[in-house]
């Protein structure tokens, strides 16, 4: 049984999943306060499914891409759920996450901001290479190498910035992965030796003031 845990995005995302069943899912819009939220999103979703967090026997949280503070926040209650109960805490990946159950070429973008997307390309869900952070002409000329002929879908908040790029392509702007989802990929991993880590594919841009 899986608790799934998402907030690097718009939304605090929660899913409890037993095999192939889906017992509950929660998900807010949100920008901000994903703090304040997540834990009692988890509680609402262990109570409409009708389980105690002494039932689960595995927590997968998003690891990012993705906003710096919101990812931090569900790794910070993942970890400490899951170190609570001891059972293993499982890291997925944001833009496998958004392009999870997709069927021939397609690729997660996220708008990363100043010209940027993050970006990984996928063929019948298997990565054909691994996330990166690229300038939008960059990206675009990535797609058209990746791109091996045929329907092709473009998914998340960098879709419409190379919506262009493959013509045709069906573009799909979820707000946050479906934390279904991230359940499911995190059935399919082995027992991790050590605790999740950000995956960070730039340094922030903030700076610090003048002294």
């Amino acid at each position: 049984m899986i608790l799934s845990i998402d907030t690097c995005l718009g939304a605090s995302s929660v899913a409890i999943v037993d095999g192939e069943r889906v017992l509950a899912t929660r998900s807010e819009p949100m920008t901000r306060g994903h703090q304040e939220r997540i834990g009692m999103i988890a509680r609402e979703t262990a109570a409409e499914a009708g389980v105690a967090f002494a039932d689960l026997s595995r927590i997968a949280v998003t690891i990012g891409p993705g906003s710096f503070t919101g990812l931090r926040v569900g790794l910070a209650f993942a970890k400490g759920l899951a170190t609570a109960l001891s059972i293993p805490c499982v890291g997925v990946n944001t833009l496998e996450s958004l392009a999870f159950g997709t069927r021939g070429f397609a690729v997660a973008l996220l708008d990363a901001r100043m010209d940027q997307v993050y970006i990984q390309a996928f063929v019948d869900g298997a990565a054909v290479m691994a996330p990166d952070a690229l300038g939008l002409g960059e990206a675009a000329a990535r797609l058209v190498e990746l791109h091996p002929g045929g329907p092709a879908t473009l998914i998340g908040s960098g879709a419409p910035l190379l919506a262009d790029t493959l013509k045709g392509a069906t573009v799909l702007t979820p707000a946050a992965p479906d934390p279904v989802a991230i359940a499911r990929l995190a059935a399919t991993r082995p027992t991790p030796s050590h605790t999740p880590r950000p995956l960070y594919l730039r340094a922030p841009y903030a700076t610090l003031p003048a002294a």
